[in-house]
């Protein structure tokens, strides 16, 4: 029988065995509610570009002061680390929000939107939080005000990760200095070392899924996200004459036709799917004028690492032959951004319960398919048992299908679901110690082998 399955028929002794909490949860997770909202849109109003998060970092950090919990800093630059240890004894649970905006305008209507501007790549831009960290960096601190109040029921320690730059850093050049920012940076300063967390649960808003609802698979949860760049040198030489020469312009054009057969052709796609896209084209200063030098940058997703690393190595070769064909040289750069994120399957299916007390009966989905975004939360996977789940952002009355996407200047989080947030990481770290034992085995042993 299938695990979900199993579960579902255990539930109602789950939900018997947990009413006695049911009290004290939501009257912790009610009593933050208005805190959360208000913080949310505070950092909403007042968005900083990622790696430049200095006022939201001092803001956790006041926050996470104020309920008791200790506080650390001096993580990729902006992050903060928030440690609680509970009454009893137990595991190290980790809960991670991040907390940087896009370079970007909103457009919304909400009465708070930001009129925020910040300096990308040395350039001034309007910033905006149009991905709904600040919706992820709220609710993380009301579930941290709701933990420490009630840290006597707590068994373990609760580490909370607050991180900068999911998005990549404004000061930096993400393509080849990528690995400075975010959950890399995080986990290289040391920000899950002491104490080192088992396991590690996020959460992500998105829009045109109902408010209140939580969406979740185990396995691929994201697609991996890495850039590349190509850069071609031919010869330059006038446009009525290009014998004399070497194109550049067509060899690109090339390469852009061939680079689409790196998955139809190349990629295992009976494990999972593949995409390959060009999506800046630089070269040439005149029509009759074939340039010396045409660039070109884009980026490659999959759902499983054996296609990511297939065209890692791959798409390369295919890209220098073609240009050999057209006599130009070609320097091809690869940036790794991030892995697939990958849901530990044992934890998923143990901690169904947990999601569909938090949303509530008929309100937690499993979905048959990852999404098409990616995370740099993928990173944290690697080291531990991971979970990240979904939670719908957009009023229920809406039209799902019109509703504003992530990195839409009108994208919009409904507050109302920020209470759903708030209890799913609350009711992580409460369920977690009661499966510990056995996710923990399931993971040596997929680590073995």
């Amino acid at each position: 029988m299938n695990m979900y399955k199993q579960i579902s028929l255990c539930l109602p002794l789950l939900f018997c065995s947990q009413l006695s909490l049911a009290d004290w949860i939501d009257d912790s997770v009610q009593a933050a509610e208005a805190h959360t909202i208000k913080l949310r849109q505070h950092i909403h109003q007042h968005p900083e570009l990622g790696n430049m998060e200095f006022k939201t970092s001092e803001l956790v950090q006041k926050e996470l002061k104020s309920y008791g919990i200790e506080v650390r800093k001096g993580y990729a630059k902006t992050g903060v680390i928030g440690v609680l240890k509970g009454a009893k004894p137990g595991p190290v649970m980790a809960l991670r929000a991040d907390m940087d905006a896009l370079p970007m305008e909103e457009k919304s209507s909400v009465p708070f939107a930001s009129k925020a501007k910040g300096i990308y790549q040395g350039a001034e831009t309007m910033v905006a939080h149009a991905c709904g960290h600040d919706a992820h960096t709220a609710m993380l601190l009301g579930a941290a005000k709701a933990l420490a109040a009630n840290k006597d029921k707590i068994a373990g320690t609760v580490v909370f990760v607050f991180q900068p730059a999911e998005e990549g850093g404004a000061d930096i050049d993400n393509f080849v200095q990528g690995d400075q920012v975010g959950a890399r940076k995080m986990i290289a300063d040391g920000a899950l070392k002491n104490p080192k967390p088992e396991v590690i649960f996020g959460m992500h808003v998105m829009a045109g899924m109902p408010s209140g609802n939580i969406y979740y698979k185990d396995g691929a949860a994201l697609n991996s996200a890495d850039g590349i760049r190509v850069t071609l040198t031919g010869q330059q030489v006038h446009g009525s004459m290009p014998w004399m020469g070497r194109d550049s312009i067509v060899a690109a054009a090339d390469i852009i036709q061939n680079i689409q057969t790196m998955v139809s052709r190349r990629a295992d796609l009976s494990k999972g799917m593949g995409v390959v896209s060009i999506g800046q084209i630089q070269g040439g200063t005149s029509g009759n004028i074939i340039p010396e030098q045409v660039s070109m940058t884009g980026t490659i997703r999959s759902n499983h690492e054996d296609i990511r690393q297939s065209i890692f190595k791959n798409l390369p070769t295919m890209i220098d032959h073609t240009a050999q064909a057209n006599d130009v040289k070609a320097k091809v750069e690869i940036s790794p951004y991030a892995p697939v994120t990958t849901n530990d399957k044992t934890l998923t299916e143990l901690m169904v319960p947990t999601l569909i007390q938090a949303a509530g009966e008929g309100k937690a989905h499993l979905l048959e398919h990852n999404q098409s975004a990616s995370e740099d939360f993928a990173y944290y996977g690697q080291l531990m048992p991971s979970l990240f789940a979904f939670l719908g952002a957009t009023p229920a009355d809406q039209d799902m299908a019109k509703a504003a996407p992530n990195h839409n200047p009108n994208f919009i989080v409904d507050d109302a679901t920020l209470k759903t947030g708030v209890e799913s990481h609350v009711r992580f770290i409460l369920d977690y110690p009661k499966v510990a034992e056995q996710v923990q085995a399931n993971w040596k042993q997929k680590s073995k082998g």
